[in-house]
């Protein structure tokens, strides 16, 4: 009885990978539908209905999102080397190490936060001398 339940956990652990994010897929679609055909019933064309899912899943591009992730994943690796290092040298707890690779990363969020602010104020100075120009 007991090689039977060993038996399952491979199989239950593949079904799980693959069944629950299939599931959440199946839900968001079935829900997104259901949606719609309430915004039908209620006296929607559907091209009014189409228009309106286009306009509210349309969100603003950040220009610096690549930078944002570059920078934290530099300073997560610059938190991992750091954390090795001194997990080495002074033989300290993996606690530590997870809470130096952490800051780092806060670190790097803070980098990315100044460098984006300073970019956003060159950006509005350069707008302001264009309207005084004309």
């Amino acid at each position: 009885m007991n090689d039977f339940f060993e038996g399952l956990i491979p199989i239950m652990g593949i079904l799980a990978t693959f069944g629950i994010p299939g599931v959440i897929i199946i839900w968001y679609i079935y829900t997104k539908h259901r949606e719609k055909m309430r915004l039908i019933e209620s006296g929607l064309s559907p091209e009014e209905v189409k228009a309106y899912f286009s306009e509210s899943e349309k969100k603003p591009k950040n220009p610096y999102t690549t930078l944002k992730w570059g920078i934290l994943f530099l300073f997560f690796g610059i938190g991992i080397i750091l954390a090795n290092v001194v997990h080495t040298v002074y033989d300290l707890d993996e606690g530590f190490a997870f809470g130096v690779v952490l800051i780092c990363g806060g670190l790097g969020l803070l980098v990315y936060y100044s460098i984006v602010q300073k970019k956003l104020k060159d950006q509005d100075k350069i707008s302001e001398s264009k309207v005084n120009l004309s």
